[in-house]
C-alpha cells in the first residue's frame, strides 16, 4: 500500500512540476511579446513575470531529481550492460546486484552530502535572487531526490533477488498503440503490463 502511494505521489509530482513549468514559460513568453506590441502594451506592461525563469529552473531541477528515481523504478535509464549480459547466469545475477548496490551507495552518499549542505544553508540567511526564497528549500531537491533514487535501487535489487526480473522499458512500445492497431485490423487486444520485463 505504501509503495503504491509513493509511486503515485512520485508520478504526480513529476507531472505537476512539468505542467506548471511549461504553462509558466508559455505565459511569460506571451506576456513579453504582448508587452512589445504597442496595441497590447497598455494591458500587459504592469504584469511582472521577471521571477518566472528562476521558478521554472527550480521546478525543472526538482522534476529531474524525482524523474531520475522514476527512471530507476521503471527501467528507462540508459545503461551500459553489454558486459553484464555476456556473463553466465550465475555471474549475471551477481553483476546486476553489484551494479544496483553501486547505484544505491552512490545515491545514498549524494543524498547524505546534500542533506548536510541543506542543513548548513538552513542556518544562513541566503535567499534566491528573484523569488527571495530561502536557498535551502531549492537545494532540498538533492537529498529528497537522491534518497528516493537510493530507495528505488534497493527496491529493484530486492525484486531482482526475489523474482529474477528487472524493470524494463520497451523503447518501441507506445501506450495505447497496441489497442489502436488491433482495433484497425480486427485482432484481439492483448494488454501489455506497464514495466513488464521482456
Amino acid at each position: 500500500m505504501f509503495l503504491k502511494i509513493l509511486d503515485r505521489l512520485e508520478e504526480i509530482i513529476i507531472a505537476t512540476l512539468m505542467a506548471l513549468a511549461t504553462a509558466l514559460i508559455f505565459v511569460a513568453v506571451v506576456q513579453r511579446y504582448a508587452a512589445a506590441t504597442p496595441a497590447l502594451y497598455a494591458y500587459v506592461h504592469w504584469i511582472d513575470l521577471s521571477w518566472a525563469q528562476e521558478l521554472c529552473i527550480y521546478m525543472f531541477v526538482w522534476m529531474a531529481k524525482f524523474g531520475a528515481a522514476y527512471g530507476v523504478r521503471t527501467g528507462i535509464h540508459v545503461g551500459v550492460d553489454v558486459l553484464v549480459n555476456k556473463l553466465p547466469e550465475r555471474m549475471f545475477r551477481k553483476g546486476v546486484l553489484v551494479s544496483l548496490a553501486a547505484g544505491a551507495i552512490f545515491t545514498g552518499i549524494i543524498g547524505t552530502l546534500g542533506a548536510s549542505l541543506v542543513w548548513e544553508l538552513s542556518h544562513t540567511s541566503q535567499s534566491t535572487p528573484d523569488l527571495e526564497l530561502p536557498v535551502w528549500i531549492v537545494y532540498l531537491a538533492i537529498p529528497c531526490g537522491s534518497y528516493l533514487m537510493c530507495f528505488r535501487f534497493l527496491q529493484t535489487a530486492w525484486k531482482f533477488v526475489r523474482t529474477g526480473e528487472l524493470p524494463h522499458h520497451d523503447q518501441a512500445h507506445v501506450d495505447g498503440m497496441d489497442e489502436e492497431i488491433a482495433l484497425q485490423v480486427g485482432a484481439p487486444v492483448i494488454p501489455t503490463p506497464v514495466g513488464a520485463a521482456r
